[in-house]
């Protein structure tokens, strides 16, 4: 995306979901990848059942992760993380094995050997007791909070909002980086949807945030369009969104500049069905 010259899709292949992947005989250079050509829906909620069942609590599945793993062809560090649920996911794990897989988050080769974390247990709590315990926590100190000061229920509710908004998480994928966007667009008024990001996204990187364009006219004059969404350099700082970081490659705050210029320019990222 340029502010003069026409963005054009730069020169990689799309790929699946992932960060980089490990080739035979030598590196091979590619990006994080999708999952599949969709984004990941959001669960549908459970129906309630209409007659009473008596539940009885699984008990906690353990999963151990190894200290270390030797990388195979076919892994990517996104793999890696997904598979153990290694905190932090791909990030963290590159940077505990900086010195391993060197400067360059883009290569990865069969036969290194990571270090995933401290090794610890992860667990997977096969029924929802915590949750219920955590809800039932939260509803007693609202009930009680109502009981002395009925009188600032706005005030009680508003903060309440604020402590969710703050406290979301998202996925480390392309729908999660959607999704957080959109929350910060949502904030500073900035139009635009799933669907029209998305469908631009694919057109303009295939999902590839460390995407760039350095054969067009844009590169040619120095300023090789970016990440997800190909923004150049001028146009990211014209745009930037603050409280997004500043790194034009931030999947992020590259979605949420680029849909901020489309908004200025076409009203709307929805409206960009082309280069722009």
């Amino acid at each position: 995306m340029a502010s003069k010259a026409k963005h054009r899709r730069p020169k990689n292949s799309p790929v699946a979901r992932g960060l980089v992947t490990a080739g035979t005989g030598g590196a091979v250079l590619a990006f994080p990848l999708l999952a599949a050509t969709t984004a990941e829906a959001a669960p549908s909620a459970h129906t309630a059942a209409t007659a009473k069942v008596t539940l009885t609590p699984a008990a906690t599945v353990q999963t151990e992760t190894p200290a270390t793993y030797s990388v195979v062809w076919g892994d990517s560090l996104s793999k890696i993380a997904d598979e153990y649920s290694l905190s932090g996911g791909w990030q963290q794990l590159y940077e505990d094995n900086r010195d391993v897989i060197g400067g360059d988050p883009c290569f990865i080769l069969p036969g290194l050997t990571l270090t995933l974390g401290t090794g610890s247990d992860s667990q997977t709590p096969a029924d929802s007791t915590a949750d219920s315990s955590a809800d039932s926590t939260g509803d007693s100190t609202a009930d009680e909070q109502a009981t002395s000061a009925p009188d600032e229920s706005a005030t009680a509710d508003t903060g309440a909002d604020a402590t969710a908004a703050a406290t979301t998480t998202y996925a480390d994928n392309l729908d999660g980086w959607i999704q957080e966007s959109l929350d910060v667009m949502a904030a500073h008024g900035i139009p635009g949807s799933y669907d029209g990001i998305y469908r631009n996204i694919m057109r303009e990187s295939s999902g590839n945030p460390w995407a760039i364009n350095n054969w067009d006219s844009n590169a040619a004059a120095g300023t090789p369009s970016k990440g997800l969404l190909q923004v150049i350099d001028p146009t990211f700082q014209a745009y930037h969104v603050p409280g997004t970081s500043t790194d034009s490659y931030d999947p992020v705050a590259n979605i949420t500049a680029a849909s901020n210029y489309a908004a200025d320019r076409y009203g709307s990222i929805d409206n960009v069905n082309g280069p722009y």
